[in-house]
């Protein structure tokens, strides 16, 4: 189970554990929030920004000669004590490292803080990324998540394999071909003559692929073009067998860390050549974590224990 964290009003009197810099990116402060939350640690989040975009540029030089000034950049109401600051994106790690220092607390960072120095006292870094190897450095080969099921889905008729499946969009990385797509479908649709299917939809999946979801007979459907609810930590905890493109590194984290399923991965054409998602899925398919979908179904139901690997490492640290 996820141990909790617990978010703390400013007018709280109990110290935090971490205090988490936010540059408003929900990517970014989702993967803070998933340490706190996978550690049970108490948490306050201040915003962060930088007062103009040319500073931004002054504090690579700043952290190079390593002058620390909090006047490049702004933060949101005050600063508490706290064991740790933790922070994700290229906007929080200089303000991370002068924080931390103001209040004597550690330093951490999630993702490579390409442009800075490396010696924040735990850098948090995926292994698609290829970062350099260093004593304060753990890499992982998934990103920080931790989902919780919101009950938004309820579990199908009793003796049905939970079939879901996960689509996503269009990227920098990948091509979608709505006839591929449906081709697949239907070969998953033959193969569980029974399943109960549950589908979602992400921001970036055309309104095509929308169109051809709701000619087919899911069980449950949300599309994210006509709601913005969440269902993909209820379908991790229901899903016998969870199906997801592979346009997005966060959907395969949680899906080879989370729940019981069997996890298939859905081909899609790649837009130039093999990138680092590419390269992510080949790693986590080599260690039995999930299968490249081919028309048949693999047994892929290894999860990655990222809650014990991460609390060994903060433990190892002394951090808390």
């Amino acid at each position: 189970m996820i141990a909790t964290p617990v978010e703390l009003s400013d007018q709280d009197a109990t110290c935090p554990q971490i205090l988490i810099l936010s540059d408003s990116k929900p990517g970014h402060l989702n993967q803070s929030l998933a340490f706190a939350s996978l550690l049970g640690c108490r948490y306050q989040v201040r915003r962060v920004a930088f007062r103009n975009r040319l500073l931004k540029l002054v504090s690579y030089l700043f952290d190079r000669l390593r002058i620390r000034s909090s006047g490049l950049f702004k933060y949101t109401g005050d600063l508490p004590s706290a064991r740790m600051v933790v922070s994700t994106g290229s906007e929080t790690y200089y303000a991370n490292r002068v924080i931390a220092r103001t209040i004597s607390a550690f330093s951490v960072v999630l993702m490579w803080p390409a442009g800075y120095r490396a010696d924040f006292d735990l850098i948090i870094a995926q292994q698609h990324d290829n970062p350099p190897p260093r004593d304060n450095l753990l890499t992982l080969p998934v990103n920080l998540s931790a989902p919780v099921a919101t009950g938004l889905v309820q579990s199908g008729p009793a003796g049905a394999p939970c079939i879901a499946i996960i689509i996503g969009g269009p990227s920098k990385h990948f091509r979608f071909d709505l006839n591929r797509l449906e081709q697949q479908l239907q070969q998953i649709f033959h193969l569980f003559p029974d399943g109960d299917f549950l589908v979602t939809t992400s921001r970036r999946t055309p309104l095509a692929v929308d169109a051809l979801l709701e000619k087919l007979p899911f069980r449950y459907r949300l599309l994210y073009s006509q709601s913005q609810d969440n269902p993909i930590a209820d379908f991790l905890a229901l899903a016998d067998v969870l199906f997801i493109t592979e346009d997005s590194t966060s959907m395969v984290s949680e899906a080879v860390c989370w729940g019981k399923a069997n996890v298939e991965v859905l081909p899609l054409a790649a837009a130039a050549g093999r990138n680092k998602i590419c390269t992510m899925i080949g790693r986590l398919a080599k260690q039995g974590f999930l299968h490249q979908f081919d028309g048949n179904i693999g047994n892929c139901n290894l999860k990655f224990e990222l809650q014990s690997v991460l609390q060994a490492e903060v433990q190892k640290r002394s951090l808390l």
